[in-house]
């Protein structure tokens, strides 16, 4: 066994890295490592302080809302394991996350992307939030838009791109971060694969674009009612990527099938680990 990949991330200096960076805000105090990754545990309306929090701050900030495939793709990579522990958040997409996080005698509320999606949306009409979209195709965006403006009928959105496939070029971040900056925008929604949303978030924190970034995969798929999400009892019961892999089975058979006996096994492998200690 690693010792290194079941090594806690150390809150102590990164919430002291927080500080030096100039933060006004402090990062979420209460964690649990799943899989080498750092949870957040909080619920629905924790996230809508600290997303407060963080737009308030003014620096940028990442917020990643991770299901099982993520984890595993961690556990091979070292340097993919450190980008999403260097978040500011990270929190349970998928309900085998927060599964996991009860097994170890905690408990965090399962918020999907989707769901953090349209509650931010929502509760940021008060306060005026200045959205970015950035993701999926022009066509998923631009009804994206529409969707969003039917619902809230005094959202901002103030801009939106749809990135070609693959990873953007430093160049290409750089010009998105400025038109960013540029429009003003408070939370920057990104919603392209795993791990390039990571990787592109992590590089807009540096360029200080926003002060929220956050990383909801296939959200916007679901929000714009492109795709059809799993029903209610589908998804309390954690079987939403049951409904998922049958939508799409050759996209996602290797994902789920693979994965998801590997992140059984790991998550047995650090209960034993700490229970040895």
């Amino acid at each position: 066994m690693d010792s290194k990949r079941f090594q806690p991330p150390n809150s102590h200096s990164y919430a002291q890295s927080h500080v030096e960076a100039g933060h006004a805000c402090t990062p979420y105090k209460s964690s649990q490592v799943v899989n080498s990754i750092r949870f957040d545990l909080l619920s629905s309306d924790d996230l809508v302080q600290t997303v407060q929090s963080f737009v308030d701050c003014g620096r940028s900030h990442v917020v990643h809302f991770l299901a099982v495939d993520p984890t595993v793709r961690a556990g091979r990579d070292s340097a993919y394991r450190a980008e999403l522990n260097e978040s500011d958040l990270n929190i349970a997409d998928g309900q085998p996350i927060a599964w996991a996080v009860q097994f170890n005698g905690k408990h965090t509320q399962r918020i999907a992307g989707t769901d953090a999606f349209a509650l931010l949306c929502a509760a940021g009409l008060r306060r005026c939030y200045r959205h970015y979209l950035y993701g999926s195709t022009p066509s998923v965006v631009e009804r994206l838009e529409v969707t969003l403006r039917e619902r809230h009928c005094e959202i901002r959105i103030v801009g939106a791109e749809a990135p070609p496939m693959g990873m953007p070029s430093d160049q290409d971040l750089a010009s998105t971060a400025d038109r960013i900056r540029e429009l003003k925008a408070e939370l920057v929604w990104i919603g392209i694969g795993t791990p390039n949303q990571h990787h592109v978030a992590s590089r807009l924190r540096d360029l200080d674009a926003a002060p929220v970034i956050l990383c909801i995969g296939a959200a916007f798929d679901f929000a714009s009612d492109t795709k059809k999400r799993a029903p209610k009892w589908m998804q309390k019961a954690g079987l939403e990527w049951c409904h998922r892999l049958l939508s799409e089975p050759r996209r996602l058979a290797p994902r789920y099938l693979l994965q998801g006996p590997s992140f059984i096994t790991a998550v047995a492998r650090e209960y034993i680990h700490r229970a040895s200690k």
